[in-house]
């Protein structure tokens, strides 16, 4: 049984025996799959995030992704297994890059900011009251998804279940409902 060398172009029929060799369990298979792929992974990952240290992590995600799977028999058309890692390793390159997009940088506030009106009691009663008023501008419905999503945290999904409404439904009476409320918060505050 040959084995694959490091940057080794492998042919199909070398996928094919190398992926059945980790199904089978055989460790060294295993490690000749990390030889193999290694370094293409890395190199993907490094181009997709430009953050070393996070590309080194999610090669490794990636090679231990592919290992599981092949395990479990997930990849039929085993002469493919170069097709199979690059698709996981684009799968979690977007997932990583959709979920740093979403996290928000916070920077720290000079302790001039900081105490600039942020405990001011008549402001934060104003404030309040502006939500209530604008608040009732939507149904109770739309409140009580609002109030499970900003207040209680809640997916979509979660809301959906808890109402007996459609995902879907939930998101759009979400989006719409917050877009209102916002518009009636901004018309409140220019009276």
């Amino acid at each position: 049984m040959s084995r694959v060398l490091p940057g080794q172009t492998v042919t199909p029929e070398g996928q094919s025996a190398l992926a059945e060799r980790v199904r089978n369990g055989d460790p060294s298979a295993e490690d000749e799959l990390v030889r193999v792929f290694r370094s293409r992974v890395l190199v993907m990952m490094r181009i997709r995030t430009q953050e070393p240290d996070a590309a080194d992590d999610l090669c490794q995600d990636v090679l231990i992704a592919v290992l599981r799977a092949l395990r479990q028999g997930q990849l039929r058309d085993t002469e493919r297994l170069g097709a199979f890692v690059h698709g996981i390793a684009r799968n979690m390159a977007n997932n990583y890059l959709r979920t740093r997009r979403r996290q928000v940088v916070v920077d720290e506030l000079s302790e001039s900011i900081q105490a600039a009106g942020w405990n001011d009691p008549v402001e934060s009663a104003e404030r309040r009251q502006l939500v209530i008023r604008a608040l009732s501008s939507v149904s109770q419905e739309d409140r009580r998804i609002l109030t499970l999503t900003l207040v209680e945290g809640l997916k979509p999904g979660e809301i959906a279940q808890r109402l007996g409404l459609n995902d879907e439904v939930v998101r759009t009476r979400k989006s719409r409902a917050l877009r209102k409320v916002i518009e009636r918060i901004r018309d409140l505050s220019r009276t």
